[in-house]
Formats: structure tokens, sequence, C-alpha cells
């Protein structure tokens, strides 16, 4: 049976409700109310202008976030959980507005086209709306006793849980991991390396991924275990630099580290699962993100080339500067469409339908979107010239903070043989255009 859509729920793909338009310009308010004059106080423009990377780094404390940078975050991350807006998308149980898929996808690339600011600095990803997967991963995969302790915690900052998957050796091959664990008494004994383990540096607890039953290249046998940061032998070896300063991204070791049996979360042999349980909201979201700062960039770009003039004439008055807007502006127009789409199917489907029907889709958003965004700063630096390559405008920052996402969530490599799987048929629960293959 193929999928299909109603009127009503077509309208929802090409317009967006206007529930949503409403929000949008609540979240504007607030911005102008509350997040702007925070950014304003005390100098901290310096974490946004030319001064951005310096101000944020403590490049004599292995590259990591300032602790003044880090405590403004916080602040704003505090003053819209007050106003209501940090918990949107988590549900009513927890504070939140169950906000949608689709809600989710227009508001993060209407943040991000306001260009840089304390409002959505995803370098941090850190926005007045808020992600959480972590919340949604202890009330779908948590004990009883899990979600009754650890849930409150999370969303009061008590806990902090880092996420341990990719090793120095592994990552989008993730079940060939070296990482494991061998029973000790009533616990277990973890043995092993993680690379990007991101936040670390101020997380309680991290997210270790270990085998501990089955060979290499099983998917299951993998088991996702809660480690406490300060366990003996957990060792941060080093913070690595990258292209966008400051760094939150240790390699870490693990020598011995013992956790109690019930130290883990989820089915036991199915760790993996996890890892993959929210991989699909996040990816929309992330290239909804991306297309907002690429509409930025453009949107800049035109802006400029109306009056900037030499030799006399406006530079949107040739057509070197016209076209290569034009053919971005056209795919940013049909990323939106399509993105959008995609969240809105995504929020008339089970998370397994999900997986199963639109994960292809899914991966096109993102991959297109996360190169779309590049091109686009890369081409706002040319046609503002120097000052374009210059910390004074924000383009240099925005593809450095963007070019990673072409290798994390996912590689545009993994995304585009995700898309071929459907293409080619290779994915024996879909026909090649996505749908449901007859029963």
């Amino acid at each position: 049976m193929a999928l299909t859509l109603d009127s009503k729920q077509s309208a929802v793909l090409f317009d967006v409700p206007e529930d949503i338009k409403a929000y949008l310009k609540v979240l504007d308010d607030f911005i102008e109310k509350e997040i702007k004059p925070l950014q304003e106080k005390d100098d901290n423009n310096r974490f946004f202008d030319h001064r951005r990377e310096w101000a944020r780094t403590d490049f004599e404390n292995g590259g990591l976030p300032r602790k003044e940078w880090e405590d403004l975050l916080s602040q704003m991350r505090r003053l819209a959980d007050k106003a209501g807006h940090y918990r949107f998308p988590l549900p009513k149980e927890y504070g939140g507005q169950n906000g949608s898929n689709l809600a989710m996808a227009v508001i993060r690339e209407h943040l991000a086209h306001k260009g840089l600011g304390l409002h959505n600095d995803l370098q941090n990803e850190s926005s007045i709306v808020g992600n959480m997967p972590t919340v949604l991963m202890f009330r779908d995969f948590g004990t009883p006793e899990q979600k009754k302790t650890i849930i409150p915690q999370l969303l009061n900052g008590t806990i902090k849980i880092a996420f341990g998957l990719t090793e120095p050796n592994h990552g989008s091959d993730a079940t060939w991991m070296t990482t494991s664990a061998v029973k000790d008494g009533d616990g277990w004994r973890i043995n092993g390396a993680k690379m990007w383990t991101t936040g670390l540096h101020v997380a309680t607890h991290s997210y270790i991924f270990a085998r501990t039953s089955g060979k290499p290249g099983d998917p299951r046998g993998i088991t996702c275990f809660i480690v406490p940061t300060n366990a003996p032998g957990f060792k941060i070896e080093e913070y690595l630099w990258t292209f966008n300063m400051p760094t939150d991204h240790p390699r870490i070791s693990l020598k011995d580290v013992w956790v109690a049996g019930n130290s883990f979360l989820g089915d036991f042999e199915d760790g993996l699962a996890l890892a993959q349980h929210f991989v699909h909201e996040n990816r929309i979201r992330q290239a909804a993100s991306s297309l907002g700062a690429a509409q930025y960039c453009i949107d800049e770009s035109v802006k400029y080339a109306k009056v900037r003039k030499p030799f006399g004439k406006p530079l949107s008055a040739n057509q070197a500067i016209q076209w290569p807007l034009v053919e971005l502006h056209t795919e940013a127009a049909m990323l939106r469409l399509l993105i959008r789409q995609t969240a809105a199917q995504m929020d008339t489907m089970s998370k397994p339908d999900v997986a199963k029907f639109l994960s292809d889709k899914v991966a096109m958003c993102n991959y297109r979107a996360n190169r779309l965004v590049c091109e686009a700063a890369d081409r706002a630096m040319q046609i503002h010239g120097g000052i374009g390559y210059s910390r004074h405008k924000p383009f240099e920052h925005i593809y450095r903070h963007h070019r990673r996402y072409r290798i994390t969530e996912g590689s545009e490599e993994i995304q585009m043989r995700r898309v071929a799987q459907y293409l080619f048929a290779y994915n024996k629960e879909v026909s090649p255009t996505g749908r449901r293959a007859k029963m």
C-alpha cells in the first residue's frame, strides 16, 4: 500500500501553518526584548563581532570555550526556558509544547536566517529553541527508575551526558568499534578509546558504546553504557583543535573502567538503536539551519551588490554577480520545499516508518543543505571582496561552522549512499520511489 496524503496534509507541505507563523513572531519579539539587550550588555558583542574566535577560545587552556562565553550561553538558555521557548520540541509532560518536526524545521531556518547572534549560535548547538534528544532517549529507552531520576536532572542541568560512539579508527563504521566491555562481578569492565566526545569538559556522564558480544561488523552485541566521567580509568587525552574554534571535542581513553551492571540504556544487545533513535529529526533540523544560514549569505550578498559601485555602477548590474546568486537562491527555494514537505510527512508517521519510507528524503535534505551553505558562504566572501574575507563579516564563521556538517551527523557520502539504497532498490522494504513496496 503506497503512502498517500490527504488534501489537508498536502496544503501543509507548501504553506506554513498559521500557528507556526504566529510563533515565529513570538520568538522575534522575545529576541528583541530579552536576547539582544543581553548580547549588547557588558561588551558581550565581542563574542559575535570580529573578535569572536579569540573571545570565545581559551587558547592557553587546550582551546576550550572560555568560561565567560559559556556563562553567557547558559544565561541565554535560562531566559529562553523561563519564557517557555527552550523546551518547545519536548512533550508537555517535560515542560515542552510538543513541537512538530515541521515547526522545528521552520523555526531553525528562521533563526539561522537572522545571522550570527546569541539567539541561535550553532557553533555550540545553542539556541533559544533547544533540541535535547537525550531527554527523549531516556523517555523512550529508560527504565522507570531512570526516567524518574535522570530526566529531571537533565532538564535542570545537574546531569549532562556526552556521546561516545566514534573511535580513533572507526567513524561511520560503528559496528566495527574496538571498545569492548567484559563481565566483572556484578558490573562491566570497559577498555577502549573514543573521539569527538563533544561537551565532555562539562559533562557529568558519557554514553560509551562498547561491544559486549558478537564479532566485528555485527549490528547487535553493542551496549550503550552510562559512564561517570570521574570514573577511575576514564581519561581525556587531548582536545582536538578544529577548523572552527573553540573546541570541546576530546579524544578519550578508557582503561579498566568499571560500571555497575545496571549502568546502561535501552536493549543491552542493541545499543546502536539509541545512536539511530533521533537521527532523522536531527538531520532534518540541521538541514533547515544550514538552509537558513545559506539564505542569509545570499540575501546579504544581494544587498551588498546593490550598493557597492566599482567602476561607476552597482555590482548587481553584472551577470557574473547575478547568476551565481540566482543558482544559489534557486536551490535554496527547492530545498525549502523538500525540507518542509519531508518534515511534515515525518509528523504523520511513527519512527520506524520514518526510517523505512523517508530516510532517503531526509538524507537528500541534509547533504544538499550542508553543501549549499558552504557554497553560499564562499560566494558571499567573493562578492564582498576583502571585507568578506575578513572577520568583520560573518561569512568565514558560517563557512567554518557549517563545513563540519558535511562530515558529522553522517558524512555526505553516507547520506548519498542512503539515497542510492532507495534509488537502486537495495532497501528491500521500499520501492525505488521510497514508498511502501506492494505486499
